[in-house]
């Protein structure tokens, strides 16, 4: 009789299942760490985007899609001699439980917070140097250098900055950058009166670079800043189709005024209130 509910222990045994070699799925038991990293990728980007529509019953399913993942490369990791999932875990919680001393005053999971209170501004200020910390015991250097160049480019960019303010690189408040984005649009500007391809092309990924440090100068994501902006487009452009076709036309048809008085109505109609 199966139990009311699976457990992480059926999922490792599922997975032990599929790569078996006499017994389990062709396709898993072709997979390597690097045929799944796309479908790794893939998983998150699912999951993110489930998360900001809020749509709850989705985000359980691609969490199970996610730690799937995690599973596989945890069961291909055991039959290479390399580790199991329990090593992951273990590293995890030893991990979380060092670097979240005011949670775990005296380095144990059991541990009390401490007796007085710990500002956010003091725990990030920590964290960071905790990781600082471990670096240096494992001999590894913060450099940018280590920072994935698969990340997605807004991603990449943000880390980037980060790694530099944290060595003091950084501007003291957000009107430096206010101040920068108008010098890099002035440089695109003079690259687009010369007529020059590349020129224009390098500026532009100047202008986009600082406002990815825009973003991280407010305090947000860049991915998910322009994840939102362009869903908010599609909507809005979604309207503006249903504008035109209830006006007996289609945006392959339509002018570029009517385009322009249909993204009109469809702003006004997709403001909040």
């Amino acid at each position: 009789m199966l139990a009311d509910k699976y457990d992480i222990g059926d999922l490792l045994y599922l997975m032990a299942r599929l790569r078996d070699p006499e017994t389990g799925c062709p396709w898993d038991l072709e997979q390597t760490f690097s045929t799944i990293v796309p479908c790794t990728l893939e998983e998150c980007y699912e999951l993110a985007a489930a998360i900001e529509v809020a749509d709850f019953e989705h985000v359980r399913e691609e969490l199970g899609d996610v730690l799937f993942q995690v599973i596989f490369y945890s069961q291909l990791a055991r039959e290479e001699g390399l580790f199991e999932f329990s090593d992951v875990v273990h590293g995890l919680v030893a991990k979380l439980v060092r670097r979240h001393p005011h949670v775990f005053s005296d380095g144990t999971l059991q541990g009390l917070p401490p007796e007085r209170d710990v500002s956010t501004a003091e725990i990030r200020k920590n964290w960071e140097t905790i990781k600082e910390s471990e670096r240096r015991e494992k001999l590894l250097i913060a450099t940018l250098a280590d920072i994935p160049l698969n990340l997605p480019a807004l991603s990449r960019a943000q880390k980037v900055q980060n790694r530099a303010a944290g060595v003091g690189f950084d501007w003291d408040c957000i009107d430096g950058v206010k101040s920068k984005l108008e010098e890099e649009i002035s440089e695109f500007e003079h690259a687009l009166s010369n007529e020059s391809e590349d020129a224009v092309l390098e500026e532009l990924g100047d202008i986009i670079f600082t406002c990815v440090n825009l973003v991280r100068h407010v305090g947000g994501d860049a991915e998910s800043v322009l994840r939102r902006a362009t869903t908010k487009f599609e909507q809005r452009f979604e309207l503006v189709e249903s504008i035109l076709e209830q006006g007996g036309s289609s945006a392959a048809e339509a002018s570029s005024a009517e385009m322009n008085e249909a993204w009109i109505i469809a702003k006004k109609q997709s403001q909040p209130g």
